[in-house]
């Protein structure tokens, strides 16, 4: 088995956010590495990496960062993969690593979900994948079908809640 996707993240203490994406990526069965790569600290092991992605099999990249959130942009800049950058709640609400990712340069696009959203990620990654693959894309499909479900059971479940003055 050889990975498609690779989550990278600054730092391990980011690993309680971006497992959500794996999570994901192991329902959907579609390999994956993760690895700790920070702009700052390793920038030539990011460098080496984001090289070195297309040719080692990779399709998408989940990248997480923290702070000043360099690492989705650097890598971006560096491979012609698809990246996802996960902006990550380390100071400033969250804010700073989310105005860092999504204002990239022109040419150098990274597509960027919520603070902390690497459940997200770890879906859109998927759905990446699914435009190329008819097994993944009836997978992401039974997946939303199973959200909607999961919405009309509690909402159904809210008709068996009482109050005094519920109408319904």
């Amino acid at each position: 088995m050889k990975a498609v996707v690779s989550i990278i993240m600054g730092s391990t203490s980011d690993l309680p956010v971006m497992e959500k994406a794996a999570a994901i990526l192991n329902e959907m069965e579609i390999p994956f590495e993760m690895n700790a790569l920070s702009a700052h600290r390793t920038p030539d092991e990011v460098e080496k990496f984001a090289k070195n992605a297309a040719g080692n099999g990779i399709k998408v990249i989940i990248a997480g960062a923290g702070m000043a959130a360099h690492l989705p942009g650097v890598v971006a800049a560096m491979t012609p993969i698809p990246v996802i950058g996960v902006p990550i709640k380390a100071s400033l609400d969250g804010m700073d690593s989310l105005l860092a990712i999504v204002q990239m340069p022109p040419g150098i696009p990274v597509a960027t979900v919520g603070i902390n959203g690497a459940m997200n990620a770890g879906i859109l990654a998927a759905q990446i994948l699914a435009s190329g693959d008819e097994t993944l894309m009836k997978k992401t499909i039974a997946y939303k079908e199973n959200l909607k479900k999961k919405i009309v059971k509690a909402n159904e479940d809210l008709k068996k809640v009482s109050y005094k003055f519920k109408t319904n």
